[in-house]
């Protein structure tokens, strides 16, 4: 009996201690994991571009990740996501909220009604100033933008290079005749229209196959992105007509912004516009090489319009087009907008 009892004592005490150890083992574990996690925080940002590896903007991007990475001291990084890999040319926003990217490019999206009429816009611009004409456009937008829990980050210079181009050389771009044209929106299928032509909207990475095999007859499309898609050898007429005021803008998710530290938001924003003024005279550069190299290796062509011919094209579509930036940004807003871009007029 007594040798029952001390066998029972004895299983008892190995079963508490087991129990102990394995407090203590998971309790130790615990505050391991949290003194590493505290270490080892970091945020990594998934940043969308439908640029591809070739075009002298995803070096922006890269210029930008380094630069977050180096003002935040690695707390935060930036994944670069090319040639739309993460979501499609009209998925932005969808992205953004969905999780899919935390920045993104952000299209004319109807849920952003005043962006979606003037972040391309029909005006001659001087680009003297950009940054901060960039800079002062996204702050008017940023409102709007945060209704759709956005934030605007990172302007993209698209006012130098959204141009035309032709599988044959054309006189005026002010008369079409009917040719089919892409576009990338619905105020520029206004314009193509307004011209005579039939607009057709194609994503950028699907606009070599169109254009290959005679779904369009000529492209709107920046310049940047025209080249690194190789698409000089396919349509090789270009009309220089300087017409619009662009800023697609990258977007960043509100709430992954906001749960950022203040010291990281700062880091990010102050990036993003050392990166604007960085890129900026690369991006042009790039864009008139690509262009010579074009006219004289791969004989295509470059015209650009007077000055006279600029000014009736503006003025034949821009009454249509500022009734439309009326009803959607409302009559202040789109005042602001329109002094803004007047007052960098060259």
């Amino acid at each position: 009996m007594q040798t029952k009892i001390c066998q029972a004592l004895n299983d008892n005490m190995e079963i508490t201690m087991k129990i102990t150890w394995k407090k203590t083992f998971a309790v130790t574990a615990f505050g391991l994991a949290a003194t590493t996690g505290a270490v080892q925080a970091q945020t990594t940002l998934r940043l969308s571009t439908y640029v591809n590896e070739a075009d002298i903007r995803y070096q922006g991007f890269q210029h930008f990740a380094e630069l977050v990475a180096e003002k935040t001291g690695g707390s935060v990084t930036v994944d670069i996501f090319p040639s739309g890999t993460l979501h499609g040319w009209s998925e932005g926003v969808d992205s953004l909220q969905g999780g899919v990217s935390d920045i993104s490019w952000i299209n004319a999206d109807n849920r952003l009604p005043c962006y979606a009429v003037t972040s391309l816009y029909p005006a001659e611009v001087s680009l003297e100033n950009q940054v901060e004409m960039d800079a002062a456009y996204a702050e008017l937008v940023r409102a709007e933008a945060a209704n759709v829990n956005l934030v605007p980050l990172i302007n993209s210079n698209y006012s130098y290079d959204q141009e035309w181009w032709f599988e044959e050389p054309i006189d005026d771009i002010g008369k079409l005749d009917g040719q089919l044209v892409r576009s990338i929106g619905p105020l520029v299928s206004m314009m193509i229209e307004s011209w005579g032509g039939e607009p057709v909207f194609v994503a950028p990475k699907e606009v070599f196959q169109s254009a290959e095999r005679g779904v369009v007859d000529g492209i709107n499309m920046g310049v940047a992105t025209y080249s690194s898609w190789k698409l000089w050898t396919v349509m090789p007429y270009m009309v220089n007509a300087n017409l619009f005021y662009g800023n697609i803008q990258y977007m960043m998710n509100k709430d992954k912004f906001d749960a950022l530290t203040p010291e990281e938001q700062t880091a990010l924003t102050g990036a993003a516009i050392e990166t604007e003024a960085w890129l900026k005279p690369l991006y042009e550069g790039w864009v008139d090489q690509q262009v010579g190299n074009a006219v004289m290796q791969g004989g295509g062509s470059a015209v650009s319009i007077s000055d006279e011919q600029r000014a009736s094209l503006i003025a034949s579509v821009k009454d249509k087009w500022d009734a439309e930036v009326d009803a959607a940004c409302g009559a202040g807003l789109a005042g602001e907008i329109r002094d803004l871009l007047a007052s960098n007029a060259p």
